[in-house]
């Protein structure tokens, strides 16, 4: 796996560190081309371009498909300890980002976030779980002996890479992890622009801590977003009580925007407008070996906000472990979902985001 989609650990100290728990991670992977690296959405927008573009130019596509970095996702997982399918035709895609260029970061220390994306065997809709960077669980030990207690479920990739993050989402949720896709959110700047801004409902105003300019402030209501005043509003978490949780709310709610902006804005349609993003988003991807985004976006290319539906891993809410804040997951009520999602049933998923 190349330097460019290395994620770096914010949660508990990997073993042989020296960064205490929740700190900075020392910064270690060259910067030269992390300017064009875009942001989470990227898979999203990658299926979404592409299924309105494949049509007219299949071969074209499939060549761009082809360039796109791979990763050995599965290496080394145990299948005896990996789940059962249920549903078959049903997919399940683990994506994972960071946010390179965060201002609130210090010493290369990156956000991360880690959202299970469901798409029923029908494929017309497809539903994000997001569960919390911090959420309290158990990480399996990986082949390098590191892991095998509990600890903040994003350790797990500072302890072994994808393959321990394959197998700690897994077990934590009881669903098998079909395919992989590694991003960057610090993107979204140059992705929305593109697009000529996003339209967002601010839920409640606020002035940002970290901002690209300083400070931003933001005033309820909806309104017309750039790329940098998105980024700003998809990052804050101080200005609220439920900080991350927030956070998570409004990167869903620009990710949706981007999408309806997408289908709506012409950009299936303009072969010039398709092919940039096209490209852009092709270099600044990285998905395990098995996955073929043109594929993908060929079976999904009816997909937009509408039938996108998001919502947060069920969790009884925030603590301590010793001197780390973390969040609590809720069993039942996960267990409960994550049952929904391995039967591929969607309107009991849907019931029980209450969506």
């Amino acid at each position: 796996m190349s330097d460019r989609h290395q994620l770096t650990d914010s949660g508990p100290r990997a073993q042989g560190s020296d960064v205490e728990p929740g700190g900075p991670v020392e910064e270690k992977a060259p910067r030269r081309r992390r300017g064009r690296r875009i942001a989470l959405i990227v898979l999203l927008v990658v299926v979404l371009l592409t299924g309105g573009g494949a049509l007219a130019g299949g071969l074209y596509y499939r060549s761009v498909d082809k360039s796109i970095e791979r990763v050995d996702a599965f290496e080394g997982v145990p299948e005896e300890s990996r789940p059962q399918v249920e549903a078959k035709g049903a997919m399940n895609i683990m994506i994972l980002g960071s946010d390179t260029r965060d201002p609130e970061s210090t010493g290369g220390s990156r956000s991360d976030t880690i959202i299970l994306a469901h798409l029923p065997k029908d494929r017309s809709s497809a539903q994000l779980i997001s569960i919390p960077r911090d959420t309290w669980t158990a990480i399996p030990k990986s082949k390098e002996g590191r892991g095998g207690r509990d600890a903040k479920i994003n350790a797990a990739y500072a302890w072994g890479g994808v393959p321990l993050m394959v197998q700690t989402v897994e077990k934590f949720s009881g669903v098998r992890v079909d395919n992989v896709a590694m991003v960057d959110f610090a993107g979204f700047k140059e992705i929305i622009d593109a697009l000529g801004g996003v339209e967002i409902d601010v839920e409640k105003g606020f002035t940002t801590k970290y901002s690209l300019i300083g400070t931003r402030t933001f005033e309820k209501g909806r309104q017309t977003m750039d790329g940098a005043a998105a980024l700003d509003y998809a990052r804050e978490r101080h200005a609220f009580p439920d900080g991350d949780f927030a956070r998570i709310r409004h990167q869903q709610q620009v990710i949706k925007a981007i999408l309806d902006k997408a289908a709506s804005g012409g950009v299936l349609t303009n072969p010039a407008k398709l092919n940039s993003f096209v490209r852009a988003t092709s270099d600044s991807v990285a998905v395990d070996k098995s996955l073929s985004l043109v594929d993908l976006a060929m079976e999904m290319r009816g997909l937009r906000g509408g039938n996108l539906t998001f919502f947060t891993c069920p969790v009884k809410g925030t603590g301590r472990v010793g001197s780390e804040s973390v969040v609590f997951p809720d069993p039942a009520r996960s267990k409960t979902l994550f049952d929904a999602v391995r039967r591929d049933s969607v309107p009991d998923i849907l019931a029980i985001s209450g969506k």
